[in-house]
This record gives structure tokens, sequence and C-alpha cells, in this order.
């Protein structure tokens, strides 16, 4: 910011020095010249006044707005596994599973909760109460999305396999290397 004194300066060569003794005849004012330092005399309030308008001029500053949207995905609450249990029908479980490749993307907003599984994997718990399978990065551990994950939508909202990284709320960050569809195996 500019000081005031930086201000003042340049009115301050406007102003006439003090010429010396009244008497010195070499350094006396004509009358000329002391019409023109008349012109150059001004009274307080038009000094306040151009002070003023040097203050009054705005400060402009660049403002950049950006847009980020992430996105929250937690482990579903046991109310909601319980929730989800109590409307299956009442039949013995399966316990094998076909991983069915998925080659497109799904829709964030349609996951519902996560679970992390074994090997490198995550289960994703859709809407629909379809079940994918989210295989990630070697270098992932999947107990790192014990609490969830977040993920920052992208302009489709879509959560595709090699281009999409998924932050742990631990600190964790891993792309998905592939996305598959569980289906139970019939027996």
């Amino acid at each position: 910011m500019i000081s005031l004194p930086f201000l003042l300066a340049p009115l301050a060569l406007l102003l006439p020095a003090d010429a010396g003794a009244p008497g010195d005849s070499a350094l006396s004012l004509t009358a000329e010249a002391a019409e023109a330092r008349e012109g150059f005399a001004a009274s307080p309030s038009e000094f306040r006044r151009f002070v003023e308008a040097l203050r009054a001029v705005p400060y402009q500053e660049q403002v950049r707005i950006e847009e980020r949207v992430i996105i929250r995905i937690s482990p579903p609450s046991a109310a909601a596994i319980d929730r989800l249990l109590s409307q299956l029908p009442r039949r013995p479980l399966r316990q094998s599973y076909q991983e069915e490749r998925l080659d497109g993307c799904v829709a964030i907003d349609s996951i519902v909760g996560v679970q992390p599984a074994n090997e490198n994997r995550l289960l994703l718990f859709m809407r629909d109460r379809r079940v994918l399978s989210a295989a990630l990065d070697r270098t992932c551990q999947p107990r790192d999305f014990y609490a969830g994950f977040y993920i920052e939508r992208s302009r489709d909202g879509q959560l595709c396999s090699r281009r999409d990284k998924l932050q742990s709320r631990a600190g964790a960050s891993c792309e998905v290397a592939q996305l598959s569809r569980l289906i139970a195996v019939r027996d």
C-alpha cells in the first residue's frame, strides 16, 4: 500500500520554497511570479478533497473461483445392514460368487456403501442392490478403506477404472484398476 508521504512528495515540489530574506532584490518575486504563485496555492479544503480523490481510486484484485465437489462414501451402518438383510428372502446363503468384468463406468451417486474385501479389492454396494468389486492398484491395501473413501466428482459423475482415484479417510490414495460385478453361482 502506498503511504501518505509518497503521495504528498509531488505536491511539495509544486509549492514554492522560502526564497531568503525579504529585502534581497535578486531573489524577490516579480508581480507575475507572485500571481503565478497565488494560482498554485490551495486552500486546506481543496487539498483535503484532492487527497480524498486519490484515496477513492478503487484497488482491484483478481479473484478466481473454482468449483470442486468431493463425495464421501462410507461403510453402511449396522441398522442399514440389518434392514437390507431383513428384506432378503430366507434361504441359505451361497458361498461362491463369480466376477463378471464391467467395461463401463459406474454412477457415483448409485454407490451407497463400501467394505474392504480380500486381496486388493473393495466391495461396492449399489442402490439397485448389486454388489461390485473394485480392484485397486497392487500397492494399495483394502484395509485402508475400512472407514470409507472420498472421490472427487468428475465431469460425467462416473467412477471409471484406470481413470479415477479413491482417497481413503485414513490417507491412502489408490487408483481403481478394474470394476467387476459379483454374481452368485448356483451350486
